[in-house]
């Protein structure tokens, strides 16, 4: 392909994946399937690093991340980020509106807007194009995120409109759907990593990755709310709103225009209830004088403009009696306390239960059997103990101490070192363990068999059948027909499942196995990277930790499942199975040349993609790693390179080869 035939189809295929992004997430609409958005997407991937140079900048490919940052620079505002002036009562609200009459006069209208719970961030535009993305930090300075913030899939990359000012900036709220946050701890608690606090602080510390793909994955949401330049045709703030939910900008339609105070406590009221139906977490309402000559008027104080107030709604909280404390092991043997509590209403639901999270949680409450606790909802989602109302705390109550032992198998509990949670080391005899191997391996994103379920599988370990995943394969029709409330159609759907998922790839039954720290990314990345799970259980802890997103806990925690003698029975077990422990169209071999050698690539080539490329290597022999170490025997340079990568090399020694250099190897 010419670099011209290239420039043409990359601005189609650039123009024709925006429209139908903003199709999906502006408007609701999906007029190709996902599938064929993905390949649309793999082929404008496959023609940028073929042809960098003719990325456009709204190059959709942004959306899926990639960029590793070592560093946020630290960027000027050029309009302070002001932070607002909070209430949480009426009467303040009335003052506030009482003080604007008596600096501007009675003729004034507000624009009241729900406050989200999430980051302020400023995008800069120039000339239609999103050139960067700022936190707040103090104010004055912030953060440049600009390659998070692209990730964003609501956040438009190129704005069109004929009257487009030069250059603009938009404020908004970068938030976690309470959704996408759920999402992501029943992940981590499936892989054993520590659960996020809330969607506010998992969402500060999204942003801040320094791996863009990874913000990617978590789907972050934005509502933008205000509007800045020079010269700009607005008179209102409303009138403002409406021209950047034009310009394809997320607003959210919870805002009105309200002529007096009585209106915006009104809407305050309302939303004091409606808001716990939003997806997302809010925790106030954010009240604007709607014109902007008048808010030029009003001015700032030092630290917060005079034209706004955030009314705070007060976190909702109820007092009711801890009646008990359970405890729950989950898959990884992670002991979970949970405090059984009177029902009381909150937040408009009912509550019993709430998760202590640790034993160092019920030492910090000093909590006691019988204790009157007080529970909120973190961030509106999950509820939590807060406190102990120790005015009712009668002398014969005794302080709770945590468990030694499992509660189902009696084990002695253990700590490990750096981690807060005790765990049931009798990993392959402790119950709940041994069914939640199986629930994880039978789940969607692993082997997808939806003919099985938590009391099927309990009823087929209680029986004896089942005490790895890998003898749901050994099941025959009679033992599944025998089960309890079974009846020969849903026997049959059992066993046809079970026969189904020998067809789902490799990447899913790595998944699926249940190594700990081994999520559904890192299984992707692992299987890529080595082909096979013979090749992933001989790696060494150096060579896994070449993988890409393979840290030195991920690597420690292989090493250990395939050095432990009852796994390399299981993965025997799957083999006999025939499900797929290799990848699909597996690598050609062509030499083992390159036996033993580790490659890293960087740059454009004249004879080969990257793809290509790399292909070419693992065809004879050779490892590809995703930087450059110690270790790395060669660095093939094409042309535009990273400079980083040639710097870090010419200081480790490691050899530089270009593409002529390494088809003389192969010859």
């Amino acid at each position: 392909m010419t670099l011209a035939e290239a420039q043409i189809q990359i601005a189609e295929l650039t123009e024709n994946a925006n429209r139908f992004n903003h199709l999906y997430y502006q408007e609701s609409k999906s007029e190709i399937s996902d599938f064929e958005f993905d390949q649309l997407l793999s082929k404008l991937q496959e023609l940028e690093q073929q042809f960098p140079t003719l990325a456009q900048p709204d190059s959709p490919t942004l959306r899926v991340g990639g960029i590793v940052t070592k560093s946020f620079e630290s960027v000027a505002h050029q309009y302070p980020m002001l932070s607002l002036s909070n209430t949480y009562s009426e009467g303040e609200l009335l003052e506030f509106d009482e003080r604007v009459r008596k600096s501007i006069g009675p003729q004034f209208d507000f624009v009241c807007e729900l406050k989200y719970d999430g980051v302020a961030i400023s995008l800069i535009y120039e000339n239609g194009l999103l050139v960067r993305g700022i936190t707040r930090g103090d104010g004055v300075r912030g953060d440049d995120v600009t390659a998070n913030v692209k990730t964003i899939k609501s956040i438009p990359l190129r704005v069109n409109d004929e009257n487009l000012p030069a250059r603009f900036e938009v404020r908004g709220e970068i938030f976690m759907p309470f959704k996408e946050f759920e999402r992501i701890n029943k992940e981590r608690e499936d892989i054993g990593e520590p659960l996020l606090a809330n969607p506010r602080n998992a969402c500060s510390g999204t942003l801040k990755m320094q791996d863009s793909g990874v913000v990617a994955r978590r789907k972050l949401d934005c509502y933008c709310y205000y509007l800045l330049g020079e010269n700009l045709p607005f008179t209102s703030h409303s009138e403002a709103l409406h021209a950047i939910k034009n310009w394809n900008f997320p607003v959210s339609d919870a805002w009105k225009t309200c002529v007096e105070a009585k209106e915006v406590l009104k809407f305050i009221e309302h939303w004091e209830k409606g808001r716990f139906e939003l997806p997302v977490a809010t925790d106030g309402v954010v009240v604007k004088i709607n014109n902007l000559s008048q808010q030029e008027d009003l001015g700032f104080t030092a630290k917060s403009p005079r034209w706004a107030i955030a009314y705070k709604y007060k976190a909702e909280a109820a007092v009711t009696q801890l009646l008990s404390v359970s405890y729950q092991v989950g898959r990884t043997g992670a002991v979970t306390p949970v405090a059984n509590m009177e029902p009381v209403q909150l937040a408009g639901t009912k509550v019993k239960r709430a998760s202590i999270h640790n034993a160092d949680e019920i030492a910090r409450l000093d909590l006691r059997i019988g204790d009157f606790v007080f529970v909120e909802k973190g961030g509106e989602i999950i509820p939590k103990i807060t406190g102990v109302d120790l005015s009712k705390r009668t002398p014969e109550l005794e302080p709770l101490v945590f468990i030694s032992a499992c509660p189902e198998c009696g084990s002695p509990l253990m700590r490990i070192e750096g981690e807060v949670a005790y765990y049931c080391p009798n990993v392959y005899g402790c119950p709940p363990q041994i069914k939640g191997r199986i629930e994880h391996f039978i789940q969607r994103k692993a082997m997808n068999i939806d003919s099985l379920g938590p009391e099927t599988i309990d009823q087929l370990f209680q029986k004896g059948l089942v005490n790895t995943p890998a003898d749901l394969y050994k099941l025959n029709f009679e033992q599944v027909s025998q089960l309890d409330r079974f009846a020969e159609k849903s026997a049959r759907n059992v066993i046809e499942g079970i026969e189904k998922s020998k067809q789902v790839p490799f990447k899913q039954v790595l998944f699926g196995m249940g190594i700990r720290y081994v999520g559904a990314t890192v299984a992707e990345k692992l299987a890529g990277h080595f082909g096979s799970l013979e090749n992933i259980s001989k790696a060494s802890f150096e060579q896994l930790l070449e993988a890409p997103e393979i840290g030195e806990k991920i690597a420690q925690s292989i090493v250990q499942f395939f050095a432990e003698p009852r796994n390399t029975a299981y993965v025997a077990d799957l083999k006999l199975a025939n499900v797929k422990l290799e990848e699909e169209g597996g690598q050609e071999i062509e030499s083992e040349k390159l036996n033993g050698l580790s490659f890293v690539i960087s740059g454009v080539f004249s004879q080969f993609s990257r793809d290509e490329l790399q292909d070419k290597i693992k065809a004879n022999g050779g490892r590809l790693v995703s930087g450059v170490t110690g270790k790395t025997n060669f660095l093939v340079a094409g042309e535009n390179m990273g400079p980083s990568k040639l710097e870090k090399a010419e200081k480790l020694g490691v050899k530089i080869i270009d593409e002529q250099a390494f088809l003389d190897m192969l010859a």
